[in-house]
């Protein structure tokens, strides 16, 4: 009987004899940190699908380096559009300053033009895409209150609140974030007349490397019924990327070595 029992128990699954956690800012640390930094640094190819009210849709493709400066603190990013033709070569460069303004650049090679990406503009919309400027480097956690609203077997449900709400479309916006990975499953966002209007899924999850990884997203604009998909291939951490390129420069001189797919 007692080997029985120790049969089944190795049957449970891992969360079944861990404590809940209760220290939401800690939860919350947690799954940016295993959204956002997983490795040193990451090279992803990334396809998006972007599908408008009527059912159209649009392609789009691009490489995201990253390279964390700290661990959990400041990071940078770079984004290099490689399809359709008239987005081919547009570069997006970010530089992560948790609890201070995120610096963001986007190169426009048609008309040669760098792009500085105002504070105001982080909540617009990327690349025509339903994706924010914001959600490729991740929202500071310090510029929101977090309370935990309720814990299940699977999740732990999070309520975030802007502490400058003139700053953000949003009033609120909740979070389901896996207690086993800590990747935010999904997260809905309501307007000041609390009405859903936006959703954002991590539709697939694979361990890459040892790291839990989001490999396909979706964001719904639920006023117009418009969505984006993202699917990542190609994913490898660790690399060894040079902080040194995470600069302006290479929006205009990429740098190749670090974006071809090896």
């Amino acid at each position: 009987m007692n080997r029985i029992i120790l049969s089944l128990l190795f049957l449970l699954p891992s969360s079944a004899f861990s404590a809940d956690l209760t220290d939401v800012d800690h939860i919350v640390d947690r799954a940016i940190k295993a959204a956002f930094y997983a490795g040193e640094d990451g090279r992803a190819v990334t396809r998006m699908t972007i599908v408008d009210k009527q059912g159209r849709k649009q392609l789009r493709q691009f490489t995201i380096l990253r390279h964390d400066v700290e661990d959990g603190g400041k990071q940078k990013f770079l984004v290099y559009f490689t399809r359709p033709s008239d987005v081919k070569k547009t570069m997006f460069l970010v530089h992560k300053h948790p609890g201070k303004t995120d610096d963001r650049w986007l190169y426009l090679p048609e008309l040669d033009l760098v792009k500085r990406i105002a504070a105001g503009d982080d909540r617009t919309s990327f690349v025509g895409s339903n994706f924010f400027y914001e959600d490729v480097s991740g929202r500071d956690s310090s510029a929101d209150t977090h309370e935990l609203i309720q814990t299940s077997d699977t999740f732990y449900v999070v309520k975030n609140t802007p502490k400058d709400p003139s700053s953000v479309e949003f009033s609120q916006y909740t979070v389901w974030i896996d207690k086993d990975t800590f990747i935010p499953m999904k997260t809905e966002y309501k307007d000041e007349d609390g009405t859903l209007y936006r959703r954002v899924e991590t539709m697939e999850v694979k361990e890459i490397s040892g790291f839990n990884t989001a490999t396909k997203m979706k964001v719904s604009n639920l006023r117009n019924n418009s969505y984006t998909l993202n699917e990542m291939r190609f994913i490898k951490y660790n690399l060894g990327i040079p902080e040194s390129i995470f600069a302006e420069r290479s929006l205009r001189s990429p740098p190749i070595k670090w974006l071809k797919n090896r």
